[in-house]
């Protein structure tokens, strides 16, 4: 292995640590958003990092294939790298596409003096080939250098055709432990190209390996899941986590992309990282509440009213959980013999906050009050639900988290 325990030591240009971990990415360009560095930043900056870009080649692709490639040259991938490197700096990378076996030579040189300077940096290689599409991505020539970006990498990232193509052996964890064993890296195997509704991954390392069950989530939209994996990696090895802490947090982001999927395109379209911030990421997240009510169908109806997303409808338990904008989650407890007291506010934030009110009062939700402006900053209108509960429907913009007076500390 290439990393022990690394903690990332970003620093801003006034020389003071920051908690944004800094990635950069050396990969393709994919005209279609699905993958390459467009999935890369996309799921870079969901997860709280910073995103930075050494594009290694210019492809025109669809959902439906890749209908022409252009690569980049070799010394603008690397003065790219020594760009942001220079001023940002970097706290992981994550490699993809890369245009040529030159490139593939040149980026691993440069990377090998990155490391010297930086020892511990972690450096995740998605080994890509071929496009969700079925296009080649990578010639015999390119392949074959990918060996000296495996011998820098801290995690390879192969699907099991790639794994296959590395090694010319047909067993996926003899293959892994082959390429281990031969650059010294560790090496996720990705179950996704098998058959069957179960999926099985696993990351072997030189002293250890670590395997994850889960059930294959159905569907053709799948461009770009290699790419967040790597990069939801990287991000997580940046801050700080092991490798198999970082792989199973990036697997749970994929996971949860692939199922809020947006359905674009006539071919294989993307997955959705857009949401997925709440699932996935460092400290405490607030993302679900749960309140008491007395009746179901009447809270149902109220809630869905308000125009919440029901995604859990279980009348015999009593429980009913709906879905807001931004993926925060919010559920309704049915316990008739509980005395409900409302001490506690529920906000729902809205950017039409006062053509939605109107709205809700003219399909006949009642309002305490309409729109008021606070001295905090926020605009509210309060109602109550059928039992009680307070709720806000309220605009704060960037008052909520960065009012004038907010508290700074170090």
């Amino acid at each position: 292995m290439h990393m022990e325990n690394f903690a990332p030591q970003g620093r801003s240009k006034a020389g003071q640590v920051t908690p944004t971990a800094r990635i950069l990415i050396i990969a393709g360009s994919d005209s279609g958003g699905g993958a390459g560095v467009q999935a890369d930043i996309k799921t870079i900056t969901m997860l709280g990092g910073h995103a930075m870009t050494a594009v290694t080649a210019i492809t025109a692709q669809n959902t439906l294939g890749v209908t022409a490639v252009h690569p980049v040259p070799a010394e603008i991938i690397l003065a790219q790298i020594d760009a942001v490197v220079a001023d940002i700096g970097v706290d992981a990378v994550k490699i993809g596409m890369i245009g040529s076996a030159f490139a593939a030579e040149q980026v691993a040189a440069r990377l090998e003096q990155l490391r010297a300077e930086q020892p511990g940096l972690p450096i995740v290689f998605d080994p890509v080939m071929v496009a969700t599409s079925g296009a080649s991505l990578a010639d015999d020539a390119t392949v074959a250098a990918f060996g000296r970006l495996m011998s820098v990498a801290t995690i390879a990232t192969p699907n099991l055709p790639e794994l296959q193509r590395l090694t010319s052996e047909e067993d996926p964890v003899s293959a892994a432990l082959h390429l281990v064993g031969q650059y010294g890296c560790a090496v996720l195997i990705k179950g996704g190209h098998d058959e069957g509704d179960a999926l099985a991954d696993a990351l072997i390392e030189t002293d250890n390996m670590t395997s994850w069950q889960g059930q294959r989530i159905v569907t053709d939209d799948t461009h770009g899941t290699g790419c967040t994996l790597a990069s939801a990696i990287a991000l997580f090895l940046a801050q700080g986590n092991g490798p198999a802490q970082a792989v199973a947090r990036a697997r749970e982001f994929v996971r949860i992309a692939l199922h809020d999927r947006p359905g674009l395109g006539q071919g294989a379209g993307p997955i959705g990282q857009a949401n997925v911030r709440l699932d996935v990421g460092a400290g405490p997240r607030l993302n679900q509440v749960t309140i008491t009510g007395s009746d179901y169908a009447r809270s149902v109806d109220f809630y869905r009213r308000l125009g919440l997303k029901q995604i859990v409808d279980s009348p015999d338990n009593g429980y009913a959980r709906f879905e807001s904008a931004g993926g925060a989650t919010f559920s309704v407890q049915i316990d008739p013999e509980e005395k409900i007291q409302a001490t506690t506010a529920i906000y729902f934030e809205c950017d039409d906050l006062d053509e939605r009110v109107e709205r809700l009062a003219r399909s006949g939700i009642a309002f305490e009050h309409g729109p008021r402006n606070q001295p905090w900053m926020w605009c509210e209108a309060r109602l109550r639900d059928p039992d009680g509960n307070i709720i806000f429907f309220y605009h704060a913009g960037e008052a909520r988290r960065f009012p004038p007076w907010r508290v700074e500390k170090n």
